[in-house]
């Protein structure tokens, strides 16, 4: 079988159709940018329903030779479909030193099955912004922070305002996306318990300098001693980020399981699933996605056998992504455009039955 008729079959599968996409540059004005320069940027690319585009625009669709990633055809400032009077929101978060984009394979599907989409680049820990900062990639819970304020913006948005179903929201993530959903979901992140597990032998790769920005711990250990805003957030690592707003948390190859005991996720009332490749040694299911079911009530969880790995959830790579980015090479075996589809096919069926949506 041909590549292009695969991938018309996938799309077909997947019901792929050309849905609306802006970028919102929102703003946390109750927080400075780590550089103190300025409050803090809350860019979100947001994907929704439409009628029929007036013009589209291709994402990644740069000449092929030299793009690395497969491009999709978006319409960009499109009207909202007026299909609905309202639509369920979706709020979702990458994974450490990633960006929004890498989960538009989620986003777009989720939006044409009637949904709004909005991801968010979280400052300091994405790879959409010129530089990354060691706070970003280890002041962990400043992410769920940013959900509530891109829930706010995204409902007052002059396409959005109401139109989105106050009584439908969720949160779906990737890998320290994952903890930020489960973080608003109403997990309290435990520090001392996650340095006890890295101080242990069964520590796991999520204690290790991430290859995204190995030097964030040297630097952050230095910014402890003398950076008040660091100290400041520090002393808030176990508060409750719990929105109650989000009604259903979607958690893909989640990290940092190993930080949270039972009774740091008592407080989570809302359903939650969870998606883990079986190959995944970024993650380890055992340390994380595993231990966040065993502990959390109303959860679920689905191991993809074989070597279905971490960085299969990010987006699907062309074959030039292939030969130069390591975290585009699947392990044998593994297909990430059939992933794709049955994990955002499971993700939308699980927000619909938790969201009573369609």
């Amino acid at each position: 079988m041909t590549r292009v008729l695969l991938c018309l079959i996938l799309a077909s599968a997947a019901g792929a159709q050309t849905v609306g996409m802006v970028t919102r540059d929102y703003i946390d004005s109750t927080r400075q940018n780590w550089t103190r320069t300025g409050p803090r940027p809350l860019r979100t690319s947001i994907w929704y329903p439409i009628e029929v585009p007036d013009k589209t625009e291709t994402i990644f669709g740069g000449p092929p030779d030299k793009e690395l990633f497969v491009p999709i055809v978006v319409a960009p400032g499109a009207a909202l479909s007026k299909a609905r009077a309202k639509y369920p929101l979706v709020v979702m978060s990458h994974g450490t030193g990633g960006s929004a984009l890498m989960l538009a394979w989620l986003g777009t599907y989720l939006a044409a099955h009637g949904y709004v989409a909005a991801a968010v680049n979280h400052h300091g820990n994405t790879a959409a912004e010129k530089t990354l900062e060691p706070q970003g990639f280890l002041l962990y819970w400043e992410r769920a922070r940013d959900l509530p304020l891109v829930i706010d913006a995204a409902m007052h948005d002059p396409l959005f305002a109401g139109h989105i179903d106050e009584t439908r929201i969720a949160a779906a993530g990737f890998s320290l996306g994952g903890f930020t959903v489960i973080e608003a979901a109403g997990g309290r992140f435990n520090q001392r318990l996650f340095d006890q597990f890295c101080a242990s032998a069964n520590r796991d790769f999520t204690c290790e300098p991430q290859a995204e920005f190995p030097d964030a711990p040297k630097r952050f250990d230095a910014l402890r001693q003398s950076n008040a805003i660091v100290r400041e957030s520090m002393r808030h690592s176990g508060d409750s980020y719990r929105d109650p707003r989000v009604r259903a948390a979607f958690a893909i190859a989640p990290a940092l399981g190993s930080g949270f005991s039972a009774a740091d996720l008592r407080d989570i009332e809302i359903p939650v699933d969870i998606v883990i490749g079986a190959g995944d040694t970024v993650a380890p299911p055992k340390t994380n996605a595993l231990r966040y079911a065993r502990l959390i009530r109303d959860s679920s969880v689905t191991v993809l056998a074989g070597n279905v790995g971490h960085y299969t959830f990010l987006h699907e790579c062309t074959d030039r992504g292939k030969e130069l980015l390591a975290v585009c090479r699947d392990g044998d075996g593994v297909d990430r455009a059939r992933v794709h589809a049955e994990v955002a096919q499971r993700a939308l069926a699980f927000f619909n039955r938790a969201l009573g949506w369609q």
